[in-house]
């Protein structure tokens, strides 16, 4: 069992460098302003969180604060969880005021709360969530208060895999493209959508090394051996 565990593990890492790859092949020649960046930066793939309910769980923590604040809470929240599992049933025995101890506000509190019924309930799982198409993960996950659509992209990206992923309401994301743009003022949605219109069908891919153009990385990757 063992044996056959570690060669599943090796395809899917194979899998995510083969599809890294291609993605880097297609940028490059789909824009050579994106092709220098990525030759800047280096052939990487996104570092993926498996579970879904702890991406989510990460997500909403993320929301309207530094990755550094981020960070803290992350590590008190994991500190109170047994064997520092996050997981459905060790946020639902969590009471409020131990969450705003870890460093959440009421509202968050109340959002991981939510997220950990919709799992607990068996309404959203990891299982369903890989079958579903990206419009109905992010249909199904946004039905949870507190997880909007940037929550539900970033799911995407992060977790599930999602090869083309393009969100345009991510300000990161907008002040990365005014930049590659050269452009004074951030781009609105019609003019994001139609920069992601050659990206296809890598955009997820685009929105990272896009992400790695500003000072510091969003979020961090592995190198293309």
């Amino acid at each position: 069992m063992i044996r056959k565990q570690k060669v599943k593990l090796s395809s899917a890492k194979a899998r995510r460098e083969r599809t890294a790859r291609s993605a880097v092949r297609h940028l490059s020649q789909a824009d050579a302003r994106l092709g220098d960046l990525i030759r800047k930066v280096g052939a990487h793939r996104p570092i993926i969180t498996s579970n879904p309910f702890v991406a989510l769980a990460g997500s909403i923590i993320q929301q309207q604060i530094s990755m550094s604040a981020a960070n803290a809470v992350q590590k008190r929240v994991n500190a109170l969880c047994p064997r520092g599992r996050v997981t459905p049933a060790a946020i639902l025995d969590l009471a409020d005021d131990d969450l705003r101890g870890a460093g959440l506000s009421r509202q968050k509190s109340r959002y991981l709360h939510a997220l950990a019924e919709h799992f607990d309930s068996g309404e959203l799982a990891s299982r369903k969530l890989r079958k579903m198409t990206d419009d109905e993960v992010i249909a199904a996950t946004t039905r949870v208060v507190g997880v909007g659509r940037w929550t539900a992209e970033m799911l995407l990206i992060f977790c599930l895999e999602r090869p083309d992923v393009w969100p345009i309401d991510d300000l990161g994301l907008r002040k990365a493209v005014a930049g590659y743009l050269q452009a004074v003022d951030l781009p609105d949605a019609k003019t994001m959508q139609a920069v992601g219109e050659p990206f296809r069908p890598y955009r997820t891919y685009a929105s990272w090394y896009l992400w790695r153009s500003l000072e510091g990385p969003f979020m961090p990757g592995l190198a293309l051996r």
